[in-house]
């Protein structure tokens, strides 16, 4: 049997995913899968050590960020906090742009992970699951998806990151785990990936019910789908479309929010 281990800080880095888009918990404030798997540790650190001082946590992630702005921006500060847990996920702003190259990617990232080893850190990161059964259009990408996955797993295996490979469950492509913009997760989307996570590093009570498909979904009209993708066009691709042609971004004038560490006190 494994002996979950017991972290004291732990410090997540990323983009939107890690911000917490789209799990909302007030108009503008988002709790997310690192939150709810902070949550997890933190009540893991109560059971394995009882009146023990709470985990400590961080987020320093920032939607819209690429991967070089993750390097640039939230290394550095993380390195300081020293922490014995971290999560690294990045990737997703580089992937779906025209001009996105695998190898400088892959060279951010492993700087990022190779450096939080270094300091003694059990680091984690993700796959990216197939979206295309949430969004057509993702299967346009879809080689250069497999292409980083695969150099994910290649990394983490040099580095000893763990991997959550969310792309080798059928269950992340179900439209019901994401959001509206079928770029983020919903509400259910991060708790599962919380409790991947969980499971990943044998915390008490972290079970394998992550991986559980829904019941099968019904199929939709072509008129439903039809109003859905209008919809979407409208709500997401446009504003999306109107940014990258102004150079903003989602994530201008936004801070990271939860910048030093912090006791986690929340349940999970």
């Amino acid at each position: 049997m494994t002996t979950a281990p017991l972290f004291a800080r732990y410090v997540a880095l990323g983009d939107s995913s890690t911000e917490g888009l789209d799990d909302p918990i007030a108009p503008g404030r988002y709790r997310g899968w690192a939150d709810r798997f902070a949550a997890h540790v933190a009540a893991a650190r109560r059971t394995l050590a009882p009146g023990s001082a709470p985990l400590l946590y961080a987020n320093l992630a920032v939607r819209g960020r690429k991967t070089r702005e993750v390097l640039e921006g939230q290394l550095a500060p993380a390195l300081a906090m020293r922490p014995d847990l971290a999560t690294v996920f990045a990737g997703t702003n580089d992937l779906i742009r025209s001009g996105f190259a695998l190898d400088p990617v892959v060279a951010d990232l492993a700087t990022m992970q190779r450096a939080l080893r270094a300091q003694g850190a059990t680091v984690l990161t993700i796959t990216m699951p197939d979206l295309s059964e949430v969004m057509p259009l993702a299967g346009r990408v879809r080689p250069r998806l497999d292409a980083f996955n695969a150099a994910v797993r290649a990394l983490a295996r040099e580095t000893g990151t763990i991997v959550v490979d969310l792309a080798a469950h059928p269950f992340a492509g179900d439209p019901r785990f994401w959001s509206g913009d079928r770029l983020h997760a919903n509400t259910e989307g991060h708790t599962r990936i919380a409790a991947a996570l969980a499971h990943a590093i044998h915390l008490p009570g972290a079970s394998d019910n992550w991986m559980n498909p829904l019941p099968r979904l019904s199929a939709r009209s072509p008129f439903r789908l039809a109003v859905e993708e209008l919809r979407w066009i409208g709500s997401h691709l446009i504003p999306w479309l109107a940014r990258r042609a102004t150079g903003r971004s989602s994530g201008d004038g936004i801070r990271a929010k939860r910048p030093t560490l912090t006791p986690m006190l929340d349940e999970p």
